[in-house]
């Protein structure tokens, strides 16, 4: 059985949203993994995952637990390189599919930018979370889920 599974510290909360609607609709579940407590709504497919506040805890959970034939919504870029190299799903909070063909990119574009931060070039931080953005994820998120349903391996 498939799974979404949300890294869910610094996840945008209409992103949840979508995709607790999108579990009801299509029931599949989901398991959501932080360092903290997080309201959930009452629902048999909808689970949490409390890991220690350590660093990078609730991303080595993650990269444990998710199978193959699962999606993680991850805005962490190492994490997704890690999934990605399992042959995981990653989809980011924006819509955007983490593959083998883009996350060598990712990783190197993340590495520039957290080598000027140390550097005290200011490199801002991420873009505000639009409805565009929402809409970009909500779509995505219904194409890999009718992939699963059609049986395909969703990239």
């Amino acid at each position: 059985m498939v799974r979404i599974w949300i890294d869910a510290d610094a996840c945008p909360g209409p992103v949840r949203d979508i995709v607790f609607r999108a579990a009801r609709r299509t029931n599949v579940p989901v398991t959501l993994v932080a360092n903290r407590p997080l309201p959930l709504p009452r629902s048999p497919l909808i689970a949490a995952v409390r890991v220690g506040s350590g660093l990078d805890e609730a991303d080595h959970y993650l990269a444990q637990a998710a199978g193959a034939a699962d999606l993680v919504i991850t805005a962490d870029i190492p994490l997704a390189a890690r999934l990605v190299a399992r042959g995981v799903a990653a989809l980011n909070p924006r819509g955007e599919a983490y593959t083998a063909e883009n996350i060598q990119e990712r990783l190197t574009l993340r590495d520039l930018k957290e080598a000027l931060r140390s550097a005290g070039a200011a490199t801002g931080g991420p873009l505000p979370y639009h409805n565009r953005d929402k809409q970009a994820f909500a779509n995505a998120l219904d194409r890999w889920l009718a992939r699963q349903r059609a049986g395909e391996r969703a990239p």
